[in-house]
């Protein structure tokens, strides 16, 4: 049997330790808020709830297409249906893109 090591020595109710702290000192909450927006997904209007992060990075994808955030978001509901029928979660699929445009990019997550 492998050795497990010390993974299953922690007592409970002691604060793990961990190699990279998740919140720098300057860490905004508010970008983990979320915000309900109308978007127009070619040519339906509809609302999407993202947190504030999320549309951030869309707005960074649509300057770098030198288009609006609606375009962009319209294109992936277009490409969606086309390639796949369609996505019950489309929120979800919004954040996937997201975090896959910083993989891309170099940016860690």
């Amino acid at each position: 049997m492998p050795q497990l090591g010390n993974r299953w020595a922690r007592v409970a109710g002691e604060p793990q330790r961990t190699a990279i702290d998740p919140f720098e000192a300057d860490f905004d909450m508010g970008l983990a808020h979320p915000l309900s927006r109308s978007v127009r997904l070619n040519g339906f209007a509809t609302c999407l709830r993202l947190e504030a992060v999320y549309w951030k990075i869309l707005e960074r994808i649509a300057l770098a297409n030198q288009c609006t955030v609606n375009a962009v978001l319209s294109h992936v509901d277009r490409q969606v249906h086309l390639r796949h029928g369609g996505v019950k979660n489309f929120s979800g699929l919004v954040r996937v893109i997201c975090v896959v445009y910083l993989l891309e990019r170099g940016a860690t997550v």
